[in-house]
């Protein structure tokens, strides 16, 4: 719920909105419904909602292209969407000269009064909210759902103080988010797990590391993958702590027991339910499991309801989802495999479920990530690489000479080239392992330029 007596308020002259994508969009509405001076600005000539902005409110005032110092000096405080850098120097020049920098998530986080659930992490963050949507479903919790989900269900968290008011909001929160928030002050925080990713927007894997660690700050309860140290808190923190992780759990845990050969999720030595059960495969599938059931209990939810609900859940779009079979070859699509820890996962969890072996889809925009750590896990489950996009010949660099290569002009090349490969019993899996940007307006164009050219195959 929304609390009325909580105001969110800047002294001074008008708050200036950094970015007009959606969040920012969202931000205007926001300020516009309280009554709020404020000003947007944007590096780009045309950003992706202007003309709503202008529908909305067309006396909004607009500074578009490049950004003028003295206006984010001239601010009471500054709104920065995620997708610009706080490094950008004339948020570093207000930031210098006082100016409060803020976003969409430290707002909300002042103005709600119903616990939130906060999760973030380098890969899994949505499979883990979608599982544990479904988990509140069945619970028959009502609840919010924002952050930085895709398809659908994204919806920027401001807009959801416009519905009505809900018992708990369940946020999915990049480290772009979590930058501009000071306290979040969530009932549960949860860092899944964090592998190299975003490293053109970081210097190193400290400073990620850092950004994400702001998910605890404030947060009544945590929730820690115990088989990745990165997803505990740095310091040290008065709360209960929930832990999840592959083996067999401890006091108030979740793992996996062995038992004659079949696997089994468990809370502390009780089994919940065979790994068969599932309808997503792969350790990091089960992984994702165990955190949104150990969310849910941490929230109070029966252990009978998260089963209910786990066992329904088949995946997401874009996530190791098949596409085709031709000629005892399968096809899957995990666009959504945008880092080099997403597309292990990916390649080692299919591996397991197959008789032959991975012909890999890679390449993009490669955000100076180091793709070394793929070539034992390609020399394992793979037979080849097909690469695509701008960094193909980079992250090629980065393969031995066990791993073989081949490059393709765009997708429909790749897939023609992969299927030319491949045997009956392999699988063609398209897990890029970099962001889509030079190719693709998303990961989901991608996905979908995937399907056509696998569906186009004879």
């Amino acid at each position: 719920m929304v609390d009325s007596e909580v105001a969110y308020s800047a002294t001074g002259s008008a708050s200036v909105i950094v970015g007009l994508g959606s969040t920012g969009l969202s931000c205007a509405k926001y300020l516009a419904a309280q009554g709020r001076a404020f000003k947007v600005v944007d590096s780009r000539l045309t950003p992706p909602s202007l003309e709503e902005l202008k529908r909305l409110m067309p006396d909004t005032e607009c500074e578009l292209g490049e950004f003028s110092l003295q206006t984010f000096l001239n601010a009471s405080e500054l709104l920065v969407s995620p997708g610009v850098s706080l490094k950008t120097a004339e948020i570093v020049a207000a930031q210098n000269a006082g100016v409060a920098v803020s976003g969409d998530i430290d707002i909300f986080s002042k103005v709600v009064t119903a616990p939130i659930v906060g999760v973030t992490g380098s890969n899994g963050k949505s499979t883990v909210v979608a599982m544990l949507t479904e988990i509140l479903c069945k619970a028959g919790k009502n609840f919010g759902l924002g952050g930085n989900l895709d398809g659908v269900n994204f919806k920027p968290v401001l807009d959801l103080l416009a519905e009505d008011s809900r018992d708990l909001y369940v946020l999915e929160l990049s480290s772009f988010q979590l930058e501009t928030t000071e306290n979040l002050g969530a009932e549960v925080a949860v860092l899944l797990n964090l592998s190299e990713d975003h490293m053109d927007r970081y210097e190193d894997l400290t400073e990620y590391h850092a950004a994400k660690q702001r998910i605890f700050d404030g947060c009544k309860q945590v929730v820690v993958n115990r088989d990745d140290p990165y997803s505990y808190p740095l310091r040290r923190m008065n709360v209960p702590v929930r832990e999840f992780g592959y083996s067999q759990p401890g006091v108030d845990g979740l793992g996996v027991l062995q038992e004659g050969g079949d696997q089994y999720l468990a809370y502390q030595f009780e089994k919940i339910l065979s790994v068969n059960e599932l309808k997503v495969f792969g350790q990091h599938n089960i992984s994702n499991v165990l955190a949104a059931s150990a969310i849910a209990m941490a929230l109070g939810i029966d252990l009978k309801q998260i089963k209910a609900a786990i066992t329904e859940f088949s995946g997401l779009p874009h996530r190791c989802q098949w596409v085709r079979n031709i000629s005892g070859i399968e096809f899957y699509n995990d666009s959504k495999g945008t880092n080099v820890g997403a597309t292990m996962a990916a390649v080692e969890g299919l591996g397991q479920r197959i008789s032959g072996h991975i012909v890999l889809i890679a390449g993009g925009v490669g955000k100076g990530a180091d793709f070394k750590p793929l070539v034992p896990v390609i020399n394992r489950w793979g037979k080849e690489v097909i690469l695509i996009g701008r960094d193909a010949v980079e992250m090629a660099a980065n393969f031995d000479a066990d791993v073989r290569t081949y490059f393709a002009n765009d997708m429909e090349d790749a897939v023609a080239v992969a299927l030319d490969h491949a045997e009956p019993g392999d699988a063609v899996l398209l897990s890029p392992a970099c962001a889509s940007f030079d190719m693709f307006d998303n990961f989901q164009h991608r996905g979908q330029a995937f399907i056509q050219s696998v569906e186009g195959l004879q």
